[in-house]
């Protein structure tokens, strides 16, 4: 029944929109609507739920917690959750990395913390100028929306948005990778370029909602090394990409770069609770106290299932090397896909991937006709034009190959005409339980 929705509910309801049900419960990488159907989930929680819906380990720590009246709102008061939180940050993922970062818990979004990082880079170096880059996404805040690239979202703010400079991201200006960073050294060398120098550059590693476009190594380390030449800071947006979903905690690692403040949020408070993280240098923690705050940045019961998320699943190197196993096995799918028809291509890093179509109208119909076969995934890119596959990091082998054949049957259907042969995996599957 969705009356209520369509008739109370503000028209900004969106995903409901092109999954039109009504859903009940979930577990694992399965959700099920009202009427008992379920959906294999390739969409996470938009990343927020790399472990998986209601994820057995993280529900247990969390009841524990709730039924011993632990606390659940608290400010920034110190509680002994958020006590726990911050000693298994430092010695499951900070210590081991070599990371000498301070801790911010701003409000509970990604916007927030993108805001914070915003503020703080601009009280810290003086200067009100942020670079952000083509395709970029980083909220709907004023703030966020400023750095954003996305033209529609940036309409939305109705006011005008300041004080940030698009640049062009990894494979904008062509092939070469080193093609954007001498762009922007000229320009900051360049007394008459009219541009000042930024206080920050705010980056993703992989640009989720820009259309899964990945940034090379060779890119990432050379803005890395313009910005300390220049004593800009570097911020790395890993709100989405962060907690695994590329292969290591951060996306970063694998560039060989440490930025200067980075962005955590979904996936970091484990369960999808909502919760975020400001990762900064010591030098840079600048803060007077209550600068920025949040009435909900102590979200207790996320405190508790973000630490037994990491104290479960980054103790070792278990998750990083299935992730990026699970990774190659999707990736050869898609390549596979792709080469079967013009215009169409696959990218991405880890479980991040894409299809993306020349036809901008594909990608919607593809996300259609894999809803209505069972299969939730949502489209990305500026026209909407990239089929974006985020499985849950805890998805099995059986289940990430029955998705990545409903996709290719789905494909087919569309691009080729041929009809999907649907059900013949389907019964090894009870999804929820």
């Amino acid at each position: 029944m969705t009356t209520v929705f369509e008739t109370l509910e503000s028209n900004v309801r969106s995903y409901c929109r092109a999954w039109p049900t009504v859903f009940d419960t979930a577990r694992g990488a399965w959700l099920r609507d009202e009427s008992g159907r379920e959906y294999l989930d390739f969409f996470a929680g938009a990343g927020a739920l790399n472990y998986g819906h209601n994820n057995p380990v993280l529900k247990s720590a969390l009841l524990e917690h709730l039924s011993r009246d632990g606390i659940t709102h608290a400010l920034d008061m110190s509680t002994t959750a958020k006590r726990d939180l911050l000693v298994a940050l430092r010695d499951i993922v900070l210590v081991p990395r070599g990371l000498d970062y301070k801790v911010q818990f701003p409000g509970p979004t990604g916007a927030n913390a993108v805001e914070a990082a915003l503020k703080l880079a601009r009280k810290v170096t003086g200067r009100t100028a942020i670079w952000n880059f083509t395709n970029s996404f980083h909220g709907v805040s004023l703030g966020a929306l400023a750095v954003t690239g996305n033209a529609a979202k940036r309409a939305a703010a109705g006011v005008p948005l300041a004080h940030a400079v698009p640049m062009p991201y990894d494979g904008y200006l062509g092939d070469d990778p080193a093609a954007g960073p001498a762009w922007m050294r000229r320009v900051l060398d360049d007394s008459a370029s009219g541009l000042d120098k930024p206080a920050a550059v705010i980056v993703e590693t992989v640009q989720g909602e820009g259309g899964v476009n990945v940034a090379s190594g060779q890119w990432l380390r050379a803005l890395a090394e313009l910005c300390s030449a220049r004593g800009i800071l570097l911020i790395v947006d890993d709100v989405q990409m962060g907690c695994g979903r590329t292969g290591p905690f951060f996306s970063f690692e694998t560039a060989g770069i440490t930025p200067d403040i980075v962005v955590l949020s979904k996936s970091i408070g484990g369960y999808g609770l909502p919760m975020a993280l400001v990762l900064l240098r010591p030098e840079w923690d600048q803060w007077a106290p209550g600068e920025h705050n949040g009435t909900f940045r102590g979200n207790n019961p996320a405190f508790v299932t973000a630490r037994v998320a990491l104290e479960h699943y980054w103790t070792g190197d278990g998750l990083t090397a299935s992730t990026l196993a699970l990774g190659e096995r999707v990736r050869d799918a898609l390549d596979e896909l792709a080469a079967r028809y013009p215009g169409v291509s696959a990218r991405g890093r880890g479980l991040v991937h894409g299809l993306a179509f020349a036809d901008v109208s594909v990608a919607g119909k593809v996300s259609r006709l894999a809803f209505e076969r069972g299969l939730l995934v949502e489209t990305s890119g500026p026209d909407d034009e990239v089929v974006k596959l985020l499985p849950p990091l805890t998805v099995t082998p059986d289940e990430l190959g029955y998705g990545l054949t409903l996709l290719a049957e789905v494909v087919d259907e569309i691009c080729a005409g041929s009809p999907a042969v649907t059900g013949t995996v389907r019964a090894r599957f009870t999804g929820c339980g």
